[in-house]
């Protein structure tokens, strides 16, 4: 039955056997948001399925892999991204975020605020890539700066998508050479500088 039309049908919606369900699922559905999880390494936080599903087919195109579907549709508040980002970053196998927001009814300072929430109640330490575009940015670029948080932001899909993949190979690769390692983005040049700290030695790299 769709979950759309289960409310006509109470007695066949009560017969669902959440145990058969992803429990990131399951939390998703009690905030309203549309997730389905997938067996990739990116996260991805997304308004509306459309934007969704091009945001997963960049990142194949890119070289990497999606680690769910998650649309926290067109009027997401910073409740509803906090939910988001505590769903995400309870996923073992994601290993980098990419938020892809284009902003109508829903406010980009309102996603910034949500994730900012969520970095500081979660203590998120995997990396996030933020593309950001439509009403507020400006605004949300101020309260990510102020926020002290270290986050990759830019307009451009086709770059987040990009950053995303190579932020998941490098880790990827330190994991395989038992490397612990620290990624940072710096937003003083032209091209953003990739920092990786290697025990206590910097290695900076231009991507």
């Amino acid at each position: 039955i769709d979950q759309n039309a289960a409310f006509r049908r109470p007695e066949l919606a009560q017969m669902e056997d959440i145990t058969q369900k992803d429990p990131k699922e399951i939390e998703a559905s009690k905030h309203d948001l549309n997730y389905i999880a997938l067996d990739g390494h990116i996260g991805c936080m997304v308004n509306g399925a459309g934007l969704a599903m091009a945001t997963m087919d960049l990142i194949k195109l890119k070289g990497g892999s999606p680690a769910n579907f998650l649309d926290v549709g067109g009027g997401a508040g910073d409740d509803q991204v906090l939910t988001a980002m505590k769903i995400l970053n309870s996923d073992p196998h994601v290993e980098a975020i990419l938020v892809n927001i284009f902003a109508g009814i829903t406010r980009c300072d309102m996603i910034a605020l949500g994730i900012i929430r969520g970095c500081q109640e979660l203590n998120i330490y995997k990396p996030i890539v933020l593309r950001l575009k439509g009403t507020n940015i400006e605004k949300a670029k101020e309260i990510i700066q102020e926020s002290g948080f270290n986050m990759f932001i830019t307009d451009d899909l086709e770059e987040a998508a990009r950053k995303a993949v190579n932020m998941t190979h490098i880790i990827k690769m330190a994991r395989e050479a038992k490397i612990n390692i620290c990624l940072l983005y710096t937003s003083d040049a032209a091209d953003d500088l990739l920092c990786v700290d290697l025990g206590g030695r910097r290695i900076i790299k231009k991507k």
